[in-house]
């Protein structure tokens, strides 16, 4: 009888800790294009039960593209992607329960500024397309952004139509002082170092003609990174050698037997560096890759298609549990759970989202 009683007693307390355990929550902020629906940056919560609450407008902006934080999340900067007179915007803004308060506005030193990035010290990098080159700005600990500090300017061109001037596509801190920009129009890692505030280009690495280099992941751990090439839909490994960085395998995105117009946009890789994933607008679909041992060489394992279309940016949680998938032209955000172990994606829900181009957890 009392063993029972006891095993009875366990159950009800497994079954009241079941029932108390809370639900985890990931909330993330939205970039689009507001040419449409979109007035700006939205706000949502992804539930671990797979349900999305309801997207929140948190800032009007026109066309805030690409989000960073910055001051320990406290701070959001975000892109505006337009042309005044030859220059583009960033933004700041202070997050605060259920919006954002903007702070300050500064010139990112070229058209159609497309990706932002900042670092622990507070220095924000922006990617100019249309200008072909990177700003450089400062946020402070209010948010505050600095005037324009300095412009990194590309020159050169590539083989095809989309290639006849520089356009820098993204540009990421390999440190607090290295920087790398990826050039999609003249196929080149160009390389910087901050200093005195001041961006000196130290370094450029030439990528196979007509790739169209986008954006790239850095392994977590080892010195490497993952170029993820827009019009010849490949990604490329890029490590470093005695000082230099070099490319080595290039692999495509796209199944064997696919036909059609295909061009890649962003590229992830698991906090663990076992797994790559790349999104391929046109197959419409995330390119899931194994990574060996050396982070040098990567195996296509599969494909997951979004269930949506164009999709232009995409974001692991920060667990890595799930995956999230901004597609542009259909209007969907999808959330996908994340298998650890065979790095393989399967669909939970979606949530309609006004021209979504950049998810931020």
């Amino acid at each position: 009888m009392r063993k029972i009683i006891y095993l009875l007693t366990i159950a009800l307390l497994m079954a009241s800790c079941t029932m108390n355990e809370k639900v985890k929550e990931y909330p993330f902020y939205i970039g689009t294009y507001t040419e449409g629906d979109s007035d700006g940056i939205y706000y949502g919560v992804f539930n671990g039960d797979g349900s999305f609450d309801s997207l929140k407008l948190v800032a009007e902006s026109t066309n805030p593209s690409f989000l960073a934080f910055a001051n320990n999340r406290q701070t959001i900067i975000a892109v505006s992607e337009v042309d005044i007179e030859g220059t583009g915007a960033v933004e700041s803004y202070n997050i605060s329960p259920n919006r954002l308060t903007p702070v300050s506005t500064s010139i990112s030193g070229g058209a159609h500024p497309c990706h932002v990035s900042v670092n622990a010290k507070g220095d924000v990098l922006m990617a100019n397309y249309s200008g072909g080159n990177v700003g450089y700005v400062m946020v402070d600990e209010a948010g505050r952004l600095s005037d324009l500090l300095d412009v990194g300017q590309h020159t050169g061109k590539g083989p095809t139509a989309r290639q006849a001037n520089p356009h820098a596509h993204s540009a990421w801190f390999i440190n607090d002082t290295a920087i790398v920009a990826v050039d999609l129009g003249i196929d080149q890692l160009v390389f910087y170092q901050i200093r005195a505030g001041q961006l000196n280009a130290v370094d450029s690495l030439k990528l196979e003609a007509g790739a169209g280099p986008r954006h790239l992941a850095i392994h977590p751990s080892k010195k490497v990174m993952y170029v993820i090439n827009e019009l010849n839909s490949t990604v490329t490994a890029v490590s470093k050698h005695d000082g230099k960085w070099k490319a080595g395998q290039t692999i495509t995105t796209l199944p064997h037997d696919f036909e059609g117009d295909s061009f890649c946009a962003d590229i992830h890789i698991s906090q663990d560096g076992r797994f790559v994933y790349a999104s391929n607008r046109g197959h419409n679909s995330l390119a899931i890759y194994r990574v060996d041992s050396t982070g040098l060489e990567l195996k296509l394992v599969g494909h997951e298609l979004v269930r949506g279309e164009w999709p232009r940016n995409f974001s692991l949680t920060p667990d890595g549990k799930y995956v999230l998938v901004a597609n542009q032209h259909s209007n969907n955000i999808v959330a996908f759970k994340r298998d650890s172990e065979s790095g393989l994606l399967s669909f939970i829900s979606e949530v309609k989202a006004f021209s979504p181009v950049c998810v931020l957890f």
